[in-house]
């Protein structure tokens, strides 16, 4: 079953130096029919302005993911990171028994856009980690690129719950098959561009839930960048 989610229905939140699109419940939005989707709890579209950013804040218990698609995120952690990421690096932070970190935009003139993805782990009061990976467009043109899996899966990044993270950059007059298994759910973005699956039609920010066995092709005539979050149904 595919249930559409446009982006008109995400709460926006602006504060001048961000404008954010959340997906689900966060800060000072609250929609307890809107909490989570299974593990996947928090999913916001951030656009952060010139020389600002996220100050330095706690987190614990979460399994969170960054995806960049334009601009540089600088990130710095208690446990001793820094890096900035741009266009298609994936970052991954395993908050476990508690850290601070910033998310900065240190660029004079570059927005930055990148998408903050929270999912609760198996368990609690895990060993703090961090992780990134910088992929090529070539890594994902055309085809499904599987960024992030459960511990003993395929994807280069680890996370502490059964989940898969597959992105996406399609050309105009292409298609790639998604396949979403039996038990499993799974909750798709159209980052840039236009595309249709299943007979839903999806615009930039749009998205669409998954639930059950589904054998999709994506396809677009515009060209599109896709971000994909697979998860045990529940």
């Amino acid at each position: 079953m595919l249930v559409k989610v446009p982006s008109e229905s995400l709460y926006v939140a602006n504060h001048g130096w961000l404008v954010s699109r959340f997906h689900f419940s966060f800060a000072e939005y609250y929609n307890p029919d809107n909490m989570n989707f299974g593990a996947l709890r928090v999913l916001n579209d951030d656009i952060v302005q010139p020389a600002t950013g996220f100050e330095t804040h706690p987190h614990d218990n979460m399994e969170i993911v960054s995806y960049c698609v334009s601009g540089e995120l600088t990130h710095k952690d208690s446990m001793g990171y820094k890096e900035t990421l741009t266009r298609g690096y994936v970052q991954y932070m395993s908050a476990g028994t508690g850290l601070t970190h910033s998310e900065m935009n240190e660029s004079k003139d570059k927005i930055l856009r990148f998408l903050q993805i929270w999912i609760m782990p198996a368990s609690r009061g895990l060993k703090t980690q961090y992780g990134s990976k910088k992929y090529k467009k070539a890594d994902r043109h055309n085809k499904l690129l599987h960024i992030v899996s459960k511990e003993n899966g395929d994807g280069v990044i680890k996370i502490h719950q059964d989940a898969n993270i597959y992105v996406s950059e399609i050309d105009s007059g292409k298609t790639v098959d998604l396949l979403i298994k039996q038990g499993r759910q799974a909750y798709l973005v159209c980052i840039e561009g236009t595309m249709s699956m299943g007979g839903v039609e999806l615009k930039e920010r749009d998205a669409v839930k998954i639930m059950g066995k589904e054998e999709l092709t994506i396809a677009t005539a515009t060209g599109a960048h896709l971000l994909i979050i697979d998860m045990v149904l529940v």
